[in-house]
């Protein structure tokens, strides 16, 4: 018997997640996304995928600017950006030491860990209990990091605290008033955040900053994505197609693309260029928006007809600055989908993270229908 597909829910009640996250900054995008590249003062937005693209391709980036991933990555632990502020050789470099963890046998050799807590977490479905989808992931993340990092810290520990010095490193980034005073504090604030991570890690100074960026960069998109997808499927009542292994291949591709876990991509140009007919000096704001880049908005996601792969997939950048987790995130939540898929779970409550770096929820249960 083929399960009846109901009115496409999944799409308004995540973008529930951007109205009570970050307001402010989604209405300055949807304000400025009819325009493929639109400026407003130093500051350039950047639509569509064309653009988007060639901006990460052919701009000159300052990588190591302030208000750009970078400068978020060393804001967050107290170190360098590490993969997200090199240029040439040694970029390269670093880039092929990251493919031993993100590559195929590094998620290989983390699989069990996240498949263990999945298959423990998820079983009081079973039994009729409901299970709190963000807290799940909390732990499935923080074990995987802490197995990639071969570091002895607790799961919950190690993703509140890279959390948290996430969420106080961006907090400076985001448009809005600021009050008096309140720049100096977000900064102390930062640097102890960052002090508690690296602390936790454990190891040389820089040694743990780097560790430290790893876990920011990967908790935080997890935590992040993960509920968000399973929101998304129970409500368009997905799962049949999660039941698959072919079709939940295509279906995480797409759930992946209009989650877009990191929605904008910030960078600082660092030489005259020139992008889709707007000119730019060096020290202009680029905001490339990643998640209408790929389509996020439209259309909604179906296994049976995808977007092109190349468009989807950029919601994990492109050309050399690629993201490396694109891997590891999407065994991750085919993972997750596939133990969840029997259950038919359908959502009994959510709550949106109005704290947290990248929009997500704060709390998100489900409970089995099977």
């Amino acid at each position: 018997m083929v399960e009846p597909r109901p009115a496409r829910r999944g799409r308004r009640r995540d973008r529930r997640v951007y109205l009570g996250s970050h307001p402010v900054l989604f209405a300055l995008l949807a304000a400025t996304r009819h325009a493929p590249v639109r400026r407003i003062g130093r500051i350039v937005l950047v639509h569509d995928a064309a653009p988007f693209a060639d901006a990460l391709r052919r701009v000159p980036l300052d990588r190591s600017a302030e208000r750009t991933t970078a400068g978020t990555a060393r804001r967050a632990t107290g170190g360098d950006g590490f993969l997200f502020d090199q240029d040439g050789a040694g970029h390269r470099q670093t880039r092929r030491g990251a493919a031993s963890v993100f590559g195929a046998d590094g998620v290989a050799r983390l699989r069990p860990v996240w498949l263990e807590v999945l298959r423990r977490r998820l079983a009081p479905l079973g039994d009729g209990a409901e299970v709190d989808v963000v807290d799940l992931v909390a732990e499935l993340s923080g074990a995987s990091t802490a197995a990639m990092l071969d570091v002895s810290v607790p799961a919950h520990a190690l993703t509140a605290a890279a959390r948290s010095a996430a969420a106080l490193a961006a907090r400076g980034h985001l448009p809005g008033l600021r009050w008096p005073g309140r720049a100096r504090r977000d900064r102390a604030a930062t640097a102890s955040a960052a002090t508690e991570l690296t602390r936790l890690l454990g190891g040389p100074a820089d040694e743990a900053a780097r560790a430290g960026m790893l876990a920011v960069a990967s908790i935080n998109t997890t935590v992040a994505a993960i509920p968000r997808a399973v929101a998304w499927c129970a409500d368009d009542r997905l799962w049949p197609a999660a039941d698959r292994a072919d079709s939940r291949t295509v279906l995480v591709a797409e759930l992946l693309r209009v989650t877009a876990p990191s929605p904008v991509l910030p960078r600082v140009v660092a030489g005259a260029a020139e992008l889709a007919g707007t000119g730019l000096r060096a020290g202009d704001r680029l905001l490339l928006v990643a998640r209408h880049a790929a389509r996020a908005g439209a259309p909604h996601p179906d296994p049976d007809a995808p977007v092109p792969a190349a468009v989807g997939h950029l919601v994990f950048g492109t050309g050399p600055h690629h993201c490396p987790g694109a891997r590891l995130a999407h065994a991750q939540l085919d993972d997750v989908l596939a133990e969840l898929a029997p259950y038919r779970p359908v959502v009994t409550g959510a709550r949106v993270d109005r704290r947290s770096a990248l929009p997500g929820w704060a709390r998100l249960t489900v409970r089995a229908t099977r």
